[in-house]
């Protein structure tokens, strides 16, 4: 019971600074939208553990000998991230074919333009 409380307290503190800033997360959609930006923002490092584990394989591997155990166990670092990274990379770049051949841009339209006191439209 002591350790739950202790546990909750930790996290209570560690959340206190999130809730001393009272900001509203803004429906649904701002929701999806911070969502949207955690994924964005984890991408590069899970790619750099998977190329983290095919490195660590190859240095396995070269510091294995001639121990054939370790060899194995190198060998599988090195066929796990070399999957992890083509199955990265081939999500990427199916994702970014998607988008342009729907045409799914994320930029937004022009404003029209404003009447201005010249008889002329203006754009902003």
């Amino acid at each position: 019971m002591k350790k739950t409380f202790l546990k909750l307290g930790s996290l209570g503190l560690v959340a206190l600074p999130a809730l001393a800033a009272a900001q509203s997360i803004g429906g649904v959609l701002g929701l999806l939208s911070q969502a949207s930006d955690l994924i964005n923002r984890l991408i590069p490092f899970v790619i750099a553990l998977a190329v983290l584990v095919f490195l660590w394989g190859i240095f396995k591997l070269i510091t294995a000998g001639g121990d054939q155990e370790k060899r194995k166990e190198a060998t599988g670092y090195i066929i796990w991230g070399v999957i992890g990274l083509f199955v990265m990379v081939s999500v990427w770049g199916l994702v970014n074919i998607l988008v342009t051949s729907v045409n799914l841009n994320n930029t937004a339209p022009n404003a029209p333009g404003l009447p201005n006191p010249g008889g002329y439209f203006t754009t902003t």
